[in-house]
């Protein structure tokens, strides 16, 4: 991934700033930018805007034939992709530090944490359990991309719903959500990363960093908790060395805004439901606000119109007055037919015994080429070849022999 550097004025702009505890967008040090999550029509599917951050996550699920391991638990599935339409940075169809890094968190915080019952998911022990795949995607980015898409990602978990099955000797049996209504899935907890970026070796710390606070900082920490003030996974990078009361510092801000961050989710859960239950509207497109189109109004600027037409007048009598007879152009070239009024038509093209020529043109270059040109005369009985030049010719007036 190629990130567009700062320039030197940028770098020292924003550090300054962050040293006089001042944000680009008006936050305080401990700040989130505007969490907005909205469900679409189907169940599972979930995206998080997160101020200019857009992520979308979409849970499917199948049946598929369990780990030899593990014969009684389901299969949990996460994938992350970062896509040009999210940032020219990233390169499609290849696998960067950073998809690498943000894959391997998602999976300690949702997977390794145990937040859904893995068991519940089997349908038939060694044979048959639900594969649930959540796909994330990232709409657009401008920072903290961690939390962004573990919020949308635990969301769309919870508002999943799998088709309920029925069992009868060997045969497994789906029902469609038109017959049966859809079974959602056993969740314990929802585990959140909260991301703390530090600035001049871990002297000053900002919360939900955006893009350019992150090109500049030296080091993040990544803390997933959930509600119960339970620690799921903490992961540093950037190669900066923390003291145990930053971590402390930082668990404890973590817990307040992941018990912020979860009410959100709860009542965004809450009003789709209700909503559903309802018949109401619902999905991405009913969840566009429905606002007038206010267009930008400039102030109309005041032009003065007194003397306009003393104005006029005085620069039409400044021109010159044109011509009452206007000529008509006389074209005179070789070889070109002379057709107008007042013209006699005649075609100016003649012809030569020796070869075709044009005439009516006295050019002086065309002379002296004339005069430069020799004659070559050859005999086709004798090899020698006489040059002589057309002066020559004229002046003596008879053939040369040979």
């Amino acid at each position: 991934m190629r990130e567009t550097p700062l320039s030197n004025c940028e770098r020292i702009f924003l550090l300054k700033a962050i040293e006089e505890k001042k944000r680009l967008d008006g936050r305080q040090t401990y700040d989130y930018r505007n969490i907005k999550i909205t469900f679409g029509t189907d169940y599972g599917c979930c995206t998080v805007s997160l101020g200019k951050t857009r992520v979308l996550a979409q849970v499917s699920c199948e049946l598929v034939p369990p780990k030899d391991s593990r014969p009684t638990e389901g299969i949990m599935f996460f994938n992350l992709e970062l896509s040009p339409m999210a940032s020219p940075a990233f390169q499609p169809n290849r696998q960067s530090e950073l998809l690498v890094t943000l894959n391997r968190q998602l999976e300690r915080c949702l997977r390794n944490s145990k937040c859904i019952d893995t068991e519940s998911l089997c349908v038939v022990s060694g044979e048959k359990v639900w594969q649930i795949r959540v796909d994330v995607h990232v709409l657009n980015h401008d920072g903290n991309l961690m939390d962004a898409a573990s919020i949308a990602a635990i969301s769309a978990l919870c508002h999943f719903r799998r088709p309920d099955v029925a069992i009868q000797g060997r045969d497994i049996t789906i029902f469609s959500p038109e017959e049966r209504d859809p079974v959602p899935l056993s969740i314990y907890h929802m585990p959140i990363c909260v991301s703390f970026a530090f600035f001049q070796q871990g002297t000053y710390l900002l919360v939900d960093p955006c893009e350019k606070e992150e090109l500049v900082m030296d080091g993040l920490l990544v803390i997933a908790m959930n509600k119960h003030r339970e620690i799921c996974s903490v992961q540093s990078s950037g190669g900066i060395m923390l003291l145990k009361d930053q971590v402390l510092r930082c668990s404890k801000i973590a817990s307040v805004k992941v018990s912020e961050i979860s009410e959100l989710i709860n009542k965004a859960l809450e009003n789709d439901k209700r909503v559903r239950k309802e018949g109401g509207r619902f999905g991405f497109a009913e969840s566009i606000p429905k606002e007038r189109i206010t267009a930008l109004k400039s102030k109309e600027a005041l032009v003065e119109v007194t003397g306009i037409q003393e104005m006029a007048e005085e620069i039409a009598n400044k021109g010159e007055a044109p011509s009452e007879v206007v000529p008509s152009p006389i074209i005179v070239a070789a070889g070109t037919g002379h057709v107008g009024e007042g013209l006699q038509n005649t075609w100016g093209l003649e012809e030569e015994d020796e070869g075709e020529e044009w005439q009516g043109v006295t050019d002086e270059n065309e002379e002296k080429k004339k005069k430069d040109k020799m004659i070559v005369i050859s005999d086709s009985e004798e090899e020698e070849v006489v040059v002589l030049n057309p002066e020559a010719l004229k002046s003596k007036g008879k053939r040369p022999k040979h």
